[in-house]
């Protein structure tokens, strides 16, 4: 009997030994990150399937080298005809999407390691089918290197390192700009437009698109706060802006529809040709993009081209692209992004 319950222990002794060594055995497997919204996300140490339903967050995989870990994507990515010129590939990855809506069987058939995203239906959706997910959403320039560095942190491997390599690059660009525009008494009033679809659809104070503003040497022609908000065209009106800069469209079309509104067309900035498309590569450079690196360059040589003259637009903008997409844009294909043409 003695003998019995010695085996009995001996055998559930090594039935717990076993179950511990497997759970440390799977927790060496994963890992946590805190996400953008400060919530703690235990996650595979080795991903290697991403499905990112965040449009921006797209492009800053793309950027940390990540691509090739993608299985989901959004619509947007898949038709932009940057991103489809430095990854071809792109146009293979599954968007599970029927309008904004996720279709949740689709992308349970990608069978992600991790999702990443930002809109909080959809991260809502995916945890409700038991994936980890991050949510990498950002509203300003701080908030841009934390969500690289956490996107680093997701795709592993030497991401950290592009990620310290591109904020590095962005800490450049921004001193380069507050370098060439020491002393800079004139600061002219800007107005952007977030997209061609609603020209009272504008960005206020408090957001990325303001910062840019003032780190180029500009002031906000909009004194509200917030992202993506509605004036009247009275407010705008009355604003009237130096300069006018339009989101996702280019500088010829801005300028054309511009000066056939007649609710704009007298403004002082149409007036004076100063209207331009916002310049958009793999994703739109004024928003959410890791090209924010290029934007506050561009946006100081379009409001002070005397001070920011030595800066090579073009250059640059090749130079970004070389080191971080690995792609070799020829001069013409620089000269239609900056243009905000696609």
């Amino acid at each position: 009997m003695k003998k019995q319950v010695l085996q009995a222990v001996m055998g559930l002794g090594a039935l717990i030994l076993g179950i511990t060594l497997m759970s440390a055995a799977h927790a060496s497997q994963t890992h946590t990150v805190t996400d953008m919204s400060g919530q703690q996300v235990k996650i595979p140490r080795k991903v290697n399937r991403v499905a990112d339903l965040w449009h921006a967050n797209n492009e800053v995989v793309l950027l940390l080298g990540g691509q090739k870990k993608l299985v989901a994507t959004t619509p947007m990515i898949k038709k932009n005809p940057w991103f489809k010129t430095v990854d071809p590939q792109i146009t293979k990855v599954k968007a599970p999407f029927a309008g904004q809506e996720i279709q949740i069987e689709e992308l349970l058939k990608t069978k992600p390691d991790v999702v990443i995203a930002a809109d909080p239906a959809q991260i809502k959706t995916a945890q409700k089918a038991k994936l980890p997910v991050v949510n990498a959403m950002f509203q300003d320039f701080a908030g841009l290197r934390k969500s690289v560095k956490l996107t680093a942190q997701v795709l592993g491997r030497n991401a950290t390192q592009v990620a310290n390599q591109y904020l590095k690059t962005l800490d450049r660009n921004i001193n380069l700009v507050k370098q060439n525009l020491n002393g800079v008494q004139s600061r002219p009033t800007v107005l952007h437009i977030v997209d061609p679809t609603d020209l009272t659809k504008v960005d206020g104070t408090k957001t990325i698109v303001d910062e840019w503003i003032k780190l180029a040497g500009g002031q906000n022609a909009i004194q509200k706060s917030g992202n993506m908000i509605s004036v009247t065209s009275e407010e705008l009106v009355k604003a009237d802006p130096t300069v006018i800069i339009i989101g996702q469209t280019s500088t010829k079309q801005a300028r054309r529809l511009l000066s056939k509104d007649d609710r704009f067309k007298n403004l002082k900035a149409v007036k004076d040709h100063q209207v331009y498309g916002n310049p958009q590569g793999a994703f739109p450079w004024d928003r959410y993009s890791g090209e924010e690196a290029l934007q506050v360059l561009w946006a100081a040589k379009l409001l002070h081209p005397k001070q920011m003259q030595k800066v090579n637009l073009t250059q640059e903008t090749q130079n970004f692209y070389q080191k971080y997409y690995h792609y070799q844009l020829t001069n013409q294909q620089a000269h239609a992004i900056l243009a905000g043409e696609k």
